[in-house]
């Protein structure tokens, strides 16, 4: 005998009826439906039926729906999985974009109740929920328009709210939520016809969960998922560096490239037409990934305006240590980093360069990573107008002293595949000095740090890092040392390559040696974050003088800071032993060295060298693609 139903409650009555009413009668009918009689399974069927959405709902139609909705809700812990898949298939499917804000309300409303009412559910109303983040390809457009705009709130503001609700109840449900929408993300990322306006809605809710209330596993997860996509979508450009490289563009500086990049990417050229990846053209691929990174800068613009730049950023640290830092490829996604840094140079950029130096100095860390460390340590600290001339000089102190105490137990000539670790930091070193060398000498302590520095004692051993290093770094820092008096510079035959004879074995595979990770930002888009924090190679005073390279552009400075080496360099076994713990002891074949300039050197190169090279502002390929 079936459950008796009241028959006093008629849902196709708009009258007005109490939740409580309404809730009943949806009890009666989701605990008749088993008992099979006519009446009970039609009763069940009409409820049904108001979930699947009409093409065209009238207002009788919408209360309706909004009077189930409200029943089901006060009767969630009555709806059962087994017996009642016929009424949560279609929830499941109902989606808020398709209603105005009453049957939102009410829906979400549903949505919380039954989460609230067993765990079963959690999962499937939290995916109901994040489904929202993708937005309908219809209403993208409507996006553009107010009514767009109003509709996006309304839907996602509710979204947010709902999420927020389930946390507080079913504590969890955060975790949950996490391996929920990093699956969404991926499948949507994948889907066809993805456009790049949908993927940017998906990620800022992604940003504004990370600056939700949802407890720190939502706010840690989401902000490494988006870095990981943005890591991706880099990645991905890959094929990029031939396209580039066909057209000598490593030589240019941003200001010229912009022009060419214009012209390339809508000329229709043969390269232009092949540069696609599965379909989908690198212009696109581009677009993506320069509005996202964007958007990734606004929400740490926010972050700090709220105080929360230091705790995002422990955040940011970490995941570009486990993933952006292991990837050779990465191009662009490393100026989320830079833009951090840059917007708090004392606290978030000073400690990202101390994790670099920590980093590179670990003996237990992969060398492969230590040569990356400092390749980025060297870029960051040379393209950080932000950046103070202590930190730099503090930051070179430490390097120097690393490869002196190598040098000190070394043994052999040049074995670049031995000494790869050294190489890489000689490298960083002069790389760091061909932008910072002029600054530093503006500077009088730094100026006076800088020259007690026992530069010429790693670079003219018997390991020969001038010769291993790429050449145009090489050129450039022996011009401007020479003329600041740091080194006294030896002759050597130098060509413009970007390769030495030894640079491609202890580069690798991974070519780490051409790798430069902040050379200019070519996202149009995000470069206008950048720029204003950002040392382009047009922008570097140098030491020597374009019209005068037989010898430095001011004779007085020149010859104050030769008394200035030779106080220094004396200095430098007490700074060792003061120091100990980083740099080791000191060797006394320290004091009997010389780096006071002795001869120009353009009469040591025996005129070879007629004219300094142009620094290139990139000098690895792969780090430097352009986009609109």
């Amino acid at each position: 005998m079936g459950v008796e139903l009241r028959q006093d409650l008629d849902m196709n009555d708009d009258g007005g009826y109490s939740d409580y009413d309404l809730a009943l009668h949806v009890k009666d009918v989701l605990l008749s439906v088993s008992s099979g009689d006519v009446v009970s399974v039609e009763n069940y069927r009409e409820l049904v039926g108001r979930l699947y959405r009409p093409a065209r709902h009238s207002p009788d139609d919408v209360a309706k729906l909004v009077a189930s909705l409200k029943g089901l809700s006060g009767a969630a812990s009555y709806i059962d999985s087994a017996v009642h898949v016929g009424l949560l298939n279609p929830l499941f499917e109902m989606s808020l974009w398709n209603y105005g804000p009453d049957v939102m309300d009410a829906l979400i409303e549903l949505i919380i109740s039954l989460a609230s009412s067993s765990g079963k559910y959690v999962d499937l109303c939290l995916a109901m929920l994040t489904r929202h983040f993708e937005t309908p390809p219809r209403f993208l457009e409507k996006l553009k328009l107010p009514y767009g705009l109003t509709k996006k709130d309304q839907v996602l503001s509710r979204v947010h709210s709902a999420l927020k609700d389930i946390s507080e109840v079913v504590p969890l449900s955060p975790a949950r939520m996490v391996t929920i929408v990093s699956d969404h993300l991926e499948l949507y990322r994948q889907k066809r016809g993805t456009s790049t306006h949908g993927l940017v809605i998906f990620v800022e809710n992604m940003l504004k969960l990370e600056g939700g209330a949802l407890g720190e596993v939502v706010r840690v997860s989401m902000l490494m998922k988006v870095v990981e996509l943005l890591l991706l979508l880099d990645v991905e450009m890959g094929s990029w560096d031939k396209v580039l490289q066909d057209h000598g563009i490593f030589q240019m500086e941003l200001e010229d490239v912009d022009d060419f990049t214009e012209d390339f990417l809508n000329d229709g050229t043969e390269h232009a037409r092949e540069a696609t990846i599965n379909g989908v053209t690198l212009k696109s691929l581009a677009e993506k990934l320069d509005t996202l990174i964007v958007l990734t800068f606004e929400h740490l613009e926010s972050c700090e305006a709220s105080g929360r730049l230091n705790e995002v950023f422990k955040t940011l640290l970490e995941t570009f240590r486990n993933k952006v830092l292991t990837t050779c490829k990465s191009k662009f996604v490393q100026f989320v980093m830079f833009y951090a840094c840059a917007l708090d140079p004392v606290n978030c950029g000073e400690e990202f360069a101390t994790n670099l130096v920590e980093i590179f100095v670990y003996d237990a860390n992969l060398t492969s990573l230590r040569m990356r460390a400092v390749a980025y340590l060297a870029s960051y600290l040379s393209r950080a107008m932000f950046m103070s001339a202590s930190v730099v000089v503090q930051t070179l102190k430490r390097l120097v002293g690393w490869c002196f105490n190598f040098v000190k137990t070394k043994k052999g000539g040049v074995n670049p595949e031995n000494d790869k670790l050294f190489y890489a930091a000689c490298q960083a070193i002069m790389y760091l000095l061909c932008f910072r060398m002029r600054s530093l000498m503006d500077d009088p302590q730094s100026k006076s740090l800088l020259a007690g520095l026992p530069l010429e004692s790693i670079l003219s051993t018997q390991i020969s890092p001038l010769k291993a290093c790429v050449p145009s770094i090489v050129k450039e820092f022996l011009w401007q040392a020479n003329a600041a008096g740091l080194i006294t510079a030896e002759e050597f035959d130098f060509d413009d390559d970007l390769e030495s004879e030894y640079s491609w074995v202890w580069g690798g595979k991974e070519e780490l040696h051409k790798l430069f990770p902040f050379d200019p930002c070519l996202l149009r888009n995000s470069d206008r974050f950048i720029r204003p924090n950002f040392i382009y190679w047009s922008m570097v005073q140098r030491t020597y003088d374009d019209e005068d390279k037989e010898g430095s552009s001011d004779e007085d400075g020149d010859e104050a800071f030769a008394v200035d080496n030779e106080e220094n360099v004396m200095d430098y076994e007490i700074l060792q032993c003061l120091e100990e713990q980083q740099f080791g002891e000191v060797d006394n074949a320290l004091n009997k060295m010389s780096i006071t300039p002795k001869d120009s050197l353009h009469s040591r190169f025996g005129g070879a060298v007629n004219k300094p090279m142009r620094m290139p502002s990139r000098i690895r390929p792969s780090t430097s693609p352009e986009s609109l």
